[in-house]
């Protein structure tokens, strides 16, 4: 009896540990991920909640495939800061940026459009991924940010 349990025991460890190989390997995550890919020298203006934001994006899958992005189409998204207007990942992976920072967001389901998905680019249950790059806030940036992201 104590060797089937011991058995049993063993596959459950393994069945756990596949489970959390096979989520590694997907690319999901479970908690917002905040990753600095620039940051500028100095940092005059930085992001709050309730400020007015410009934003360039890049929208990922795990998978890779890109879903939406504003630098192909040269036109940053603005939106108010911790309002509710953009998704929880946005709203909270944001804040505290520089004009001029890059950040890459890796956005779980539950802070981006959860379990419904947003059909048909943005399937149930997604990880999302964002290269983001801050323009400006309150209608300040840095010139060269603005000028620069046009050009894309």
């Amino acid at each position: 009896m104590a060797n089937s349990a011991m058995k049993g025991y063993s596959l459950l460890i393994l069945l756990i540990a596949a489970t959390i190989v096979s989520a590694k390997k997907s690319g999901d995550v479970t908690e917002l991920q905040i990753g600095v890919k620039h940051k500028p020298a100095s940092c005059e203006i930085q992001a709050h909640k309730g400020d007015r934001i410009k934003v360039h994006y890049r929208g990922k899958l795990t998978d890779g495939t890109v879903f939406d992005s504003s630098f192909e189409r040269g036109d940053p998204i603005e939106f108010e800061l911790g309002s509710g207007q953009v998704i929880k990942g946005w709203d909270q992976g944001l804040l505290g940026m520089c004009v001029g920072e890059k950040r890459k967001l890796k956005i779980p389901a539950k802070m981006g459009y959860g379990e419904q998905g947003s059909p048909p680019t943005i399937p149930g249950g997604a990880t999302l991924i964002f290269d983001t790059e801050l323009v400006a806030v309150n209608g300040k940036g840095t010139g060269a940010e603005e000028s620069d992201n046009s050009e894309l």
